[in-house]
């Protein structure tokens, strides 16, 4: 032990260490463990370096990651370290990395919601699973459900599939998954479609019993346990379901983001309809019980819609309109009733308001009184011993009552329902076993516990019980059928939890002793509680902070439980006088809800009406009314019980486990919280069975598969002959511990560890001999490479020195050349750069002094210029200085005059205020005053005079004014004057101006006239050589256009071409569409027939076999026509005496049962008649949507040519019209210089215009004629096809009421008979008219194309000719044309002639024939030898007079031998080897014939007819035998041919010699015969595909994919619990060489019966599409087979397939085109995938694989060895961007089912039939040769 941790714990060696955040961590060992060491150093990945402690005192070292090539298996069992980590990290790579969300482990199956639509559950993907062993295919939920099938048909034992987990975890619909999987393989026993009434309970149930959730949005509020019944013949026949605990406060209450039942906001979301409006219901938020959780709608999820599918299911479930009404009625009166609002009165009761509304909508809805429920809702009636009293009750006790009634009424609804589905799902037919399925709640813990998480942890305690037991018992079968030693494992027993709860004094029993305590309550039972279990169980805690709680230690984890509720829920209390007003209602449904119920039944059994389901809250019957109240069940009793029933049930059943893990809780798609996972995974057992397994040997391995997987640890002489003793010696030799492994019969088991220790020694070994190879390796090529550049470096060395001496010499000669040349050049140089720049310089000189002078001349000019300039701006400036300055001073002195007078004044003011001034003026007023007098006098007189002086002015002034006017008026009058004259002098000088220029003008005109003159002759050669350009370029667009019309006519014609090829291959693609419907309508009639021949077996024989286990019942297609009309005479009346014997032996209490049998036959035949009417309107609406789109697509293309040709047509009369322009332009040219020279070459380009114009002309002509031919082509076709649609073919249908026969069973037969004629009339009429019309279309197609192509030709001919040689050709063509159609009607008339000639000879025969009847035969009458019930119809036989030869003769008697010697007793094989191929096809030719000449066509008709049935009643005999189904389709066929080649048709008579065409028959056509038999030649055709698919299919998935071809390149993986096939070949194991031998077998087999070559190349084509569909499936649903191994194995398999198609010459019949799939598949496995360029390499490469199925080889690719790596999660999702926009279907797998169209390529025979001698081994000497 010491040794291997040594070995184990070394550096780099993988541990897991405890995490808070991720649970677990991986990290990597830095050095190696030492024994003894305290602690590791670890690196996490990412790059921290940490200790991690070991406990001192457990010294127990973490737990070992597992080597890479185990993570992510789908076995959790296979993984070698079997612990906690690597259960949750095995989990998250493939939920995460893979997005595989189902892993096993062991029995179980985990399943991990994605929180995302998956297209895993398809109808292809059941097909897939159905038969497979659990352990070939990947994890998968039908894996689970096909091996519960498989073992419930093996064992007879009834099985239990059990579905757990909490909310959230998808348990609902893995157990819907499961059911659809029941349905879809079982089929339904009758008529009655019990599957689908199954699957349509699903959305009832969903609707009243799941809510919305904070952890799920469909959370199922209750446990259900559906039985699905079956027969013996192990089809679905009925289901019965049993509930448990229905989460009834839900409807009163919802926590926050939580909602009520669906139901109640499907109704709210459809109130606006009319049928709903009674129901006065509106928006959810206007409700209590809908709006409490605030969240009233769920995303993604349309309640409207919901509720149709719900009423759907009801009426598929047979509840009626009038009852959905009424639970719809009952639903919305729950609503308003919880809006019914209590009021308090005073403080001891409670009062309603008057009238209202919910109420009063409560009353009318459930038909009660106002006054009733307004009295019991608030009050309560008590009784005693000795009187009864009616108590008050308060507000709040009275809203608790209204809530328990609507939960009362609400349960009493729902077990209504449950027990309705139930009666939907219970069938008359005896039930022989059944599949439980098992959806519960998982383990529950809240914040918040209460009595619903009590009984939901108790119920999961029992079941893990039971788990547990199961787990242990498988352990132990498989350690005893091995023969090991069996030693006890410890597992965790949780009986003392159990015991806690259900034993005597347990938790239950205390709450219901509680319940019946007059004064009971939770505190006094939580008491109770304490003092019974606190000291006795360990289980049992009480909480520390709280009186009113307790704690259990459960399985999962410890819950603490709150004692709040117990008792009212346990109870289950209702007002009783409430019930009672609701049971004197009158509406009746809510009546019966309430009626008495019956007492619960036993587990097995079921009482009618309950469906077998357990009610949790039961009304006590009327008997037990005046009983107390303790006889009446808890609601803890009533569960105890029904868990009881339930384990019973699955103890007595094989149980399969599937436990749903939820990866997160915000429901995000493909995340995954290991806290949350780990939570569960501990919950739900899976980690107790991975203990279990831990504890033994969990791991196990077959000796051969050791010894293949291990063999690289042995040497040559540890191998021996002896598997088993080699691998002995080997594991002492390699484990010294012999503990660690144990020696079974066919197994090696190991302990934990021992396979990741194993296999690191393989990985060592592996990696030492990897280092060995690549040293020897490397070391070859270093040293190669070594040599390989000395030899180049030498050679090198020699040619570089010879090339450097050369050099050498080379640049010494051109270095004395160069010295030489450089000299001369130097001089040269030198003198040519001196006398440059002499020049310059001289250059310079000059242009230097000329400028300096000038620039001297000009400073002298300017100088002189300034000085000028200077003298007058200088006066000017001193001028205007002067006067500046003699204003200034004159303003300065008045400025100063002005100061000084102002100062002066100021001065005389002042000194005129001043005294002394007064007194001044006083001294010498009086002399002042005389002065001043005197003064005045002297002014005054001034005055005077001034006054007279201004008067004399003044006069003198008017007088001087009067002057001076008339002077300037004059003055004025001479200007005036003076301006006329210089505006006449102005005019003068600018006439003169003017007159000049006139002159200078003149003068210029003249010499433009001198200059226009000189040069006018060389501007007329100009325009001559111009216009000859121009006739140059005319004739070069006119070459132009003619090319470019050559051109438009190529393309025409390649357009028309590729539309011919286009519609050639899209009416080739109808064609076989057409065929494929044709031939599934064909087998669809034949299983129908085969059906009704079955039940008609059963009702005429009396002993009926015990059926065997038919799985595929309601797919099953048998080998009979679909035009099988009657048997014939003979065989008929052995079944009618046969049918007579048995009635006279059977008695009276059978002839009964074959009564109510016939009446069902009856109804069945109904329904096939029915349903072959929906068949046939199917077909014919079909046929007219695809001749309705052949027309529309047909009148596009003509319509699209004729666009094309009017537009031709317009580019030609712009072309015209452009020409006519050009030649009017030149004609006006040519008129303006007409005595120009170059006049004639004008003439020639018009005369070459005129000639184009015409061709213009000719070509439009043309055109208008193809166009009307299209047109008229066009109409003719449409008038066709309302020709044929109106014509309806005329169906003679036989008379049945002439039946003399007055059996029932005749009768019913006959009946379906006349309907499978009438059906193959009108098939064979659309057959033929649809081949007519394909026909007629191609020819006119073909037609149209050469008619094209003639006047394309035509056209491109003709614009090359010469106008008179293009009338002549046209004419030409026209003659042609009207000779072609003359000989056309004439080859027509002479037709018709021949027509008429042989209607007229038929018209003789049918007078002659009518003349021998008789007048009084009438039409019903028939020949002696006619049947009555013939299987065909007599049909119109033109008759043709000719030779004959070749036939045998045989009496009518000797018919039934002739048909039996040769059919039905025949033995293929030694016709196939001692005659020749097709020998009894040419002998009932040859009687045919006979019978032709003979001219009976009675004869002919029997005798086909009794061909047809005899071949079908062998094949429905013998259809299982390959050799058989093969010897008569190479017959069939060659029949067939034989009616082609000797028909007289001229199609099928080319190929006859002269003699075979005498052999051509003479009176009958038998097309409509052919018809029959190529039906019947299909039917065998698709028999022999399903005979070749049974047996090739077993050998398929072993042979190419389990099987090594290739040994030793892919090794084994260890496996876990579910085993797979061993790829080793053992005896009895398929290999490819199997499917190799049996292919060849197949086809030697059909080469020797004469099959023809065409047929055989279809059949191989068929045969390699299975095999590559089958393979591609199995691949794509097998993680380990996705590996590069396997990728090498597959393609090796498929070259060796090619290598047999190219040994048979069969490369060219499309079979390797078949396995293009599977053959990028294998390449997708092989090739890089990690880069970018990668990607778009794999994105080119698999074009014929969808992106479905390559994303999923990717996610599924798996390495075998250490080697290889892992595809990422990143270049994943780098394909499917590429892959985006690809257009494809989503679909995952292939289907293997797909039969492509046979077609049946017409062979004549080159055999004479004058040569056949037959064999007298046959028997058939009263043949007579004529």
């Amino acid at each position: 032990m010491n040794r291997e941790l040594e070995y184990m714990f070394v550096e780099r060696a993988r541990v897991w260490i405890p995490d808070a955040e991720e649970v677990w961590k991986s990290a990597e060992l830095n050095k190696d463990y030492k024994n003894g060491d305290a602690s590791l150093v670890l690196m996490l990945e990412d790059g921290t370096n940490i200790e991690h402690k070991l406990d001192p005192k457990t010294k127990n070292l973490p737990y070992l990651r597992n080597p890479d090539i185990l993570v992510g298996e789908n076995d959790l069992t296979a993984l070698s370290y079997l612990h906690e980590p690597a259960v949750l990290h095995n989990l998250k790579v493939r939920f995460v990395d893979s997005k595989l969300i189902y892993t096993y482990c062991g029995i179980v199956l985990v399943a991990i919601n994605p929180y995302e639509t998956l297209p895993i559950y398809g109808t292809d993907i059941i097909n897939a699973y159905s038969g497979q062993n659990m352990g070939d295919m990947d994890p998968h939920i039908f894996a689970v459900a096909e091996e519960a099938y498989k073992q419930m048909a093996r064992d007879e034992r009834n099985q239990s599939i059990i579905v757990s987990g909490e909310s959230g975890a998808g348990k609902t619909v893995s157990a819907k998954y499961a059911m659809r999987y029941f349905a879809t393989v079982s089929g339904s026993a009758s008529e009655a479609n019990v599957e689908q009434k199954v699957l349509a309970s699903n959305p009832i149930m969903e609707a009243i019993g799941n809510a919305k959730t904070t952890r799920n949005d469909n959370s199922s509020r209750f446990g259900k346990y559906i039985e699905i019944g079956f027969d013996t013949r192990f089809r679905i026949i009925g289901a019965n379901m049993r509930t448990y605990l229905l989460e009834k406060s839900r409807v009163v209450f919802q926590a926050d983001e939580e909602r009520n039942y669906h139901i109640f906001y499907q109704l709210c979301a459809s109130s606006h309809l009319p049928e709903f409006k009674t129901l006065k219901l509106s928006s959810a938020n206007d409700f209590l019980y809908t709006r409490q959780g605030r969240s009233p709608v769920i995303v993604g999820v349309d309640d409207t819609k919901e509720l149709n599918a719900t009423r759907n299911a009801f009426m598929l479930l047979g509840i009626n309109e009038s009852y959905q009404m009424g639970l719809f009625r009952v639903l919305a009166a729950i609503l308003h009733l919880g809006n019914v609002e209590i009021k308090d009165r005073d403080s001891d009761s409670s009062v309603i308001a008057p009238n209202n509304r919910h109420l009063t909508a409560f009353c009318e809805l459930v038909g009660v009184t106002y006054q009733d429920m307004t009295q019991w809702l608030c009050h309560r009636k008590l009784k005693t011993a000795a009187e009864t009293y009616i108590k008050p009750l308060p507000r709040l006790q009275a809203t608790n009552a209204r809530d328990a009634l609507s939960k009362h009424i609400y349960a009493k609804l729902f077990n209504w329902i449950v027990e309705h589905v139930n009666k939907a799902l219970i069938t008359n037919v005896k039930q022989h076993s059944f599949i439980g399925v098992l959806d519960i709640y998982g383990f529950e813990t809240f914040e918040i516990n209460s009595f619903e998480q009590f009984c939901i942890n108790y119920a999961n305690e029992k079941l893990q019980q039971q788990f547990n037991m199961h787990v242990f018992k498988l352990e132990q079968e498989e350690y005893m059928k091995e023969q090991i030693p069996w030693t006890l494992i410890d597992f965790y027993d949780n009986q003392p939890c159990i015991n806690l709860i259900e034993a005597k004094m347990g938790i239950l029993d205390l709450l219901d002793e509680e319940c019946k305590m007059p004064k009971g309550s939770d505190d006094s039972w939580a008491q109770k509680l304490y003092n019974t279990h606190l000291k006795t169980c360990s289980l049992f805690e009480k909480p520390r902070m709280s009186n009113r709680a307790f704690i259990i230690q459960h399985f999962a984890d410890k819950v603490e439980y709150q004692c709040d509720g117990f008792l009212e829920k346990n109870k289950d209390t209702v007002n009783e006088e409430q019930i009672n007003v609701l049971k004197a209602s009158k509406f009746d449904l809510l009546v019966e809800l309430f009626q008495d119920e019956h007492p619960a039944t036993s587990p097995t059994g079921q009482v009618a009406g309950t469906g077998g389901r357990t009610r949790l809250s039961i009304k006590p019957d009327k008997s037990r009314e005046k009983s107390s109240k303790e006889h009446k069940k808890t609601v803890g009793c009533q569960f105890r019980n029904s868990l009881q029933m339930l384990m019973e049930t699955l103890n007595a059943t094989t149980p399969h486990y599937v436990r749903c893990i939820k990866p997160n809780d915000f429901k995000l798609a493909f995340t995954f919280d290991p806290k949350r996972a780990v939570q569960q995974l501990r919950a739900c057992g899976v980690l107790e069975t991975i203990r279990i397994s831990a504890a033994g040997f969990p791991s196990r391995w077959t000796y051969q598969e050791f010894f293949s997987r291990y063999r690289v640890l042995m040497k040559q002489k540890d191998v021996l002959p002896d598997k088993r003793l080699t691998c002995r010696n080997v594991l002492e030799k390699l484990v010294e511990d012999q503990d660690k492994y144990q020696f079974g019969k066919t197994k090696i088991f190991f302990r934990a560890g021992q396979v990741a220790y194993l296999e690191k020694l393989r990985a060592d070994k592996l990696r030492a001999a990897c280092i060995r190879i690549q040293k020897t390796i490397r070391c070859w090529l270093a040293r190669k490479k070594y040599l390989r550049k000395r030899c180049a470096a030498i050679t090198i060395q020699r040619f570089t020195r010879g090339y450097q001496a050369r050099c050498l010499a080379k640049f010494m000669r051109r270095s004395q050349a160069a010295t030489v040349i450089q000299k001369y050049q130097r001089m040269c140089v030198e003198k040519k750069r001196y006398r440059q720049k002499q020049a310059a310089a001289l250059a310079m000189q000059t242009i230097l002094r000329g400028y300096m002078a000038r620039q001297k001349y000009q400073g002298l000019l300017r100088q002189h210029m300034a000085v000028i300039i200077q003298k007058r701006i200088r006066g000017w400036l001193a001028r205007c200085w002067y006067k500046r300055c003699l204003e200034s001073i004159v303003y300065l002195q008045c400025c100063i005059r002005r100061m000084r007078a102002r100062r002066e004044l100021k001065k005389l003011k002042i000194e005129a205020r001043s005294v002394e001034h007064f007194k001044k003026l006083n001294k010498g007023m009086e002399n002042k005053i005389m002065q001043l007098q005197r003064k005045v006098d002297e002014q005054s007189k001034e005055m005077r005079l001034t006054n007279e002086r201004l008067n004399g002015l003044e006069t003198s002034y008017s007088a001087e004014s009067e002057r001076m006017r008339g002077e300037l008026s004059r003055l004025r009058g001479v200007e005036e004057d003076a301006k006329n004259k210089t505006i006449q002098v102005t005019s003068l000088l600018e006439e003169l101006e003017r007159l000049r220029k006139e002159l200078s003008v003149t003068q210029k005109e003249k010499k433009t006239i001198e200059d226009w003159a000189h040069t006018y002759r060389n501007e007329m050669e100009k325009m001559v050589s111009e216009l000859k350009e121009q006739n140059g370029s005319l004739k070069k667009d006119k070459d132009d256009l003619n090319r470019l019309i050559q051109e438009q006519s190529q393309q025409m014609t390649e357009k028309m071409a590729r539309a011919i090829a286009e519609e050639t291959q899209q009416l080739e693609t109808d064609l076989n569409e057409e065929r494929s419907r044709y031939q599934n309508l064909l087998t669809e009639h034949l299983r129908l027939e085969e059906k009704y021949d079955d039940l008609k077996e059963v009702a005429l024989s009396s002993n009926v076999s015990k059926p065997g286990h038919r799985r595929t019942d309601s797919t099953h297609s048998s080998n009979e026509s679909e035009y099988t009309y009657n048997s014939e005479y003979a065989e008929l009346e052995e079944g009618s005496r046969a049918a007579e014997d048995v009635t006279r032996g059977i008695d009276t209490s059978l002839t009964l049962k074959l009564q109510k049998r016939l009446t069902e036959l009856e109804q069945e035949k109904q329904s096939l008649r029915n349903e072959l009417e929906n068949k046939e309107d199917q077909f014919q609406r079909a046929r007219a949507r695809d001749d309705a789109e052949f027309k529309k697509a047909r009148g596009a293309e003509l319509e699209y040519e004729s666009l094309k040709r009017q537009e031709l047509e317009s580019e030609n009369k712009k072309l015209k019209h452009n020409l006519a322009e050009m030649r009017q332009s030149l004609l006006g040219n040519a008129a303006t210089n007409s005595g120009a020279p170059g006049s004639p070459a004008y003439k020639v380009l018009l005369d070459q215009l005129n000639s184009s114009c015409e061709e213009l002309d000719v070509r439009k002509e043309e055109v208008l004629i193809l166009r009307s031919q299209l047109v008229s082509q066009k109409e003719a076709m449409h008038h066709k096809d309302e020709k044929e649609t109106m014509t309806e073919p005329s169906v003679y249908v036989e008379d049945v009421s002439k039946l003399k026969d007055a059996d029932e069973i005749k009768q019913a037969y006959v009946g379906l008979k006349d309907t499978n004629r009438l059906l193959e009339h009108q098939l064979q009429t659309q057959r033929r008219g649809h081949d007519n019309e394909v026909e007629a279309l191609r020819g006119e197609l073909q037609n149209v194309k050469e008619e094209n192509n003639r006047q394309q030709q035509l056209l491109a001919q003709n614009l090359q000719l010469p106008p008179e040689a293009r009338i002549e050709a046209s004419l030409q063509h026209e003659i042609t044309r009207l000779t072609n159609e003359n000989l056309d009607l004439m080859e027509q008339l002479e037709k018709q002639d021949r027509t008429i000639r042989k209607l007229k000879k038929q018209l003789k025969v049918y007078s002659k024939r009518i003349g021998e009847m008789g007048a009084g035969q009438t039409e019903g009458q028939t020949s002696p030898g006619q049947m009555v019930d013939e299987p065909i119809h007599p049909v119109n036989i033109p008759r043709r007079e000719k030779d004959f030869q070749g036939m045998l003769e045989y009496k009518k008697e000797d018919e039934l031998k002739l048909v039996k010697n040769l059919i039905l007793e025949l033995k293929p094989r030694g016709v196939a080897v001692n005659l020749i191929p097709g020998l009894p096809a040419y002998i009932l030719f040859m009687c045919l014939r006979h019978a032709d000449y003979v001219n009976d066509d009675q004869k002919v008709r029997t005798l086909l007819t009794s061909t047809i049935n005899s071949i079908k009643k062998i094949l429905k005999k013998r259809g299982d035998d390959f050799e058989t189904v093969s010897f008569w389709l190479s017959n069939t066929c060659r029949f067939l041919h034989c009616l082609k080649q000797y028909s007289g048709d001229e199609a099928f008579m080319k190929h006859n010699t002269s003699r075979q065409n005498e052999h051509c028959l003479s009176n009958f056509d038998l097309a409509e015969y052919r018809q029959v038999i190529s039906d019947l030649a299909i039917q065998i055709y698709q028999q022999l595909i399903k005979c070749m698919e049974n047996i090739l299919h077993p050998m398929i998935v072993s042979g190419m994919l389990e099987h090594e071809t290739i040994q030793g390149v892919s090794g084994v993986k260890p496996t876990g619990l579910r085993k797979r096939t061993s790829s080793i070949a053992d005896e009895g194991t398929y290999t490819l060489d199997s499917i190799l031998r049996q292919l060849s077998a197949f086809h030697s087999t059909m080469c020797q019966h004469g099959t023809d070559p065409e047929l055989i190349k279809q059949v191989v084509k068929q045969q390699f599409y299975i095999i590559g569909a089958v393979t591609l499936n199995n691949l794509l649903l097998r993680k380990d087979m996705c590996s590069w191994s396997k990728g090498m194995q597959i393609r090796y398999n498929v070259s060796q397939l090619e290598e047999w198609l190219r040994d048979k010459g069969l490369m060219t019949c499309g079979a390797k085109e078949t396995l293009e799939p599977l053959i990028q598949a294998a390449q997708l496995l092989q090739v890089k995938k990690k880069t970018d360029e990668d990607a778009e390499a794999i994105c080119s490469m698999c074009q014929a694989l969808t992106t479905a199925q390559i994303v999923k080889v990717l996610n599924l690719y798996t390495p075998v060895n250490e080697f290889e790596e892992r595809v990422s999660v990143a270049f994943i999702r780098t394909i499917q961007t590429r892959l985006r926009d690809r257009c494809e279907s989503p679909q995952l797998l292939m289907d293997t089912k797909m039969i492509y169209p046979v077609t049946f390529p017409f062979n004549p025979s080159c055999l004479a039939l004058e040569t056949i001698q037959i064999p007298s081994s046959l028997q058939l000497g009263f043949l007579t040769r004529v």
